[in-house]
């Protein structure tokens, strides 16, 4: 599967947030997507979900050549799109279990067998280290950000998308749990062939990881490209350089 964003112009209200974005992610890739805060990078996420509070105005998303601009958000997370929110929102009165199941469900289009989902819910819980009990209770409610980050990422490995954006997975994370979470983004990916995005604004992470495409982001826009060296020159000198030289 290919994600596409093509030439994109995003704006809410009278200002534009996404200016002239091109991106294109395949099966199976690695990308990192970073860039100062305000860059557009959470915007762009939302976008490709279908959020509805934010206007294209021009330009297109494609999933395999095809637009997906008039899909809803549901339409496209069947079609095999998922995003990992950064601060998930708490859901009181819907279990987390039973929003899991009606997910699976929803994307088959068709009744699952509990047993086997309960099955991979325990494995990937351990392996996630998630505490015992979490995923009992309602969607997120009283998780802590760490249970909400590997929460989300238990739904990944359940629901085993082809395109998967994971928005700042690293932020309030501890070191130990930087590291949980790394190793099951890699483990994840590497058995499902999604395609990653992965949006984050440190190192830290992807001292874990090895992307294979790293996106720099200013002002709506790309403005720098390249591998996991680029990471470590964003660590040494910060995003002012570049965002200078994309000015000169």
């Amino acid at each position: 599967m290919i994600l596409e964003i093509k030439d994109l112009y995003v704006s809410i209200g009278s200002k534009e947030i996404i200016s002239g974005l091109s991106l294109k992610v395949r099966s199976g890739e690695f990308h990192v997507l970073m860039g100062p805060n305000g860059s557009g990078k959470t915007v762009l996420a939302k976008i490709v979900m279908g959020h509805p509070g934010f206007r294209v105005t021009s330009g297109d998303i494609l999933l395999d050549g095809k637009s997906i601009l008039g899909l809803s958000t549901d339409r496209r997370a069947r079609l095999g799109i998922f995003m990992q929110f950064q601060d998930p929102v708490e859901v009181e009165g819907v279990g987390f279990v039973s929003f899991l199941r009606s997910a699976v469900e929803s994307q088959k289009e068709s009744t699952i067998d509990m047993s086997e989902l309960m099955k991979e819910l325990r494995q990937y819980s351990s392996s996630l280290k998630i505490t015992k009990g979490v995923v009992g209770r309602s969607l997120n409610k009283g998780f802590s950000g760490g249970e909400k980050k590997k929460a989300e990422l238990l739904q990944m490995a359940v629901l085993k998308p082809k395109i998967a954006i994971l928005d700042e997975p690293d932020s309030g994370l501890d070191i130990d749990a930087i590291k949980v979470v790394a190793k099951n983004i890699n483990e994840i990916a590497a058995r499902t062939g999604a395609g990653l995005l992965v949006i984050t604004h440190y190192n830290r992470i992807l001292n874990y990881m090895k992307p294979r495409f790293v996106h720099v982001m200013a002002d709506g826009r790309i403005i720098k490209e390249g591998t996991k060296e680029l990471v470590e020159e964003l660590e040494k000198h910060g995003y002012e350089r570049l965002i200078q030289d994309a000015i000169d």
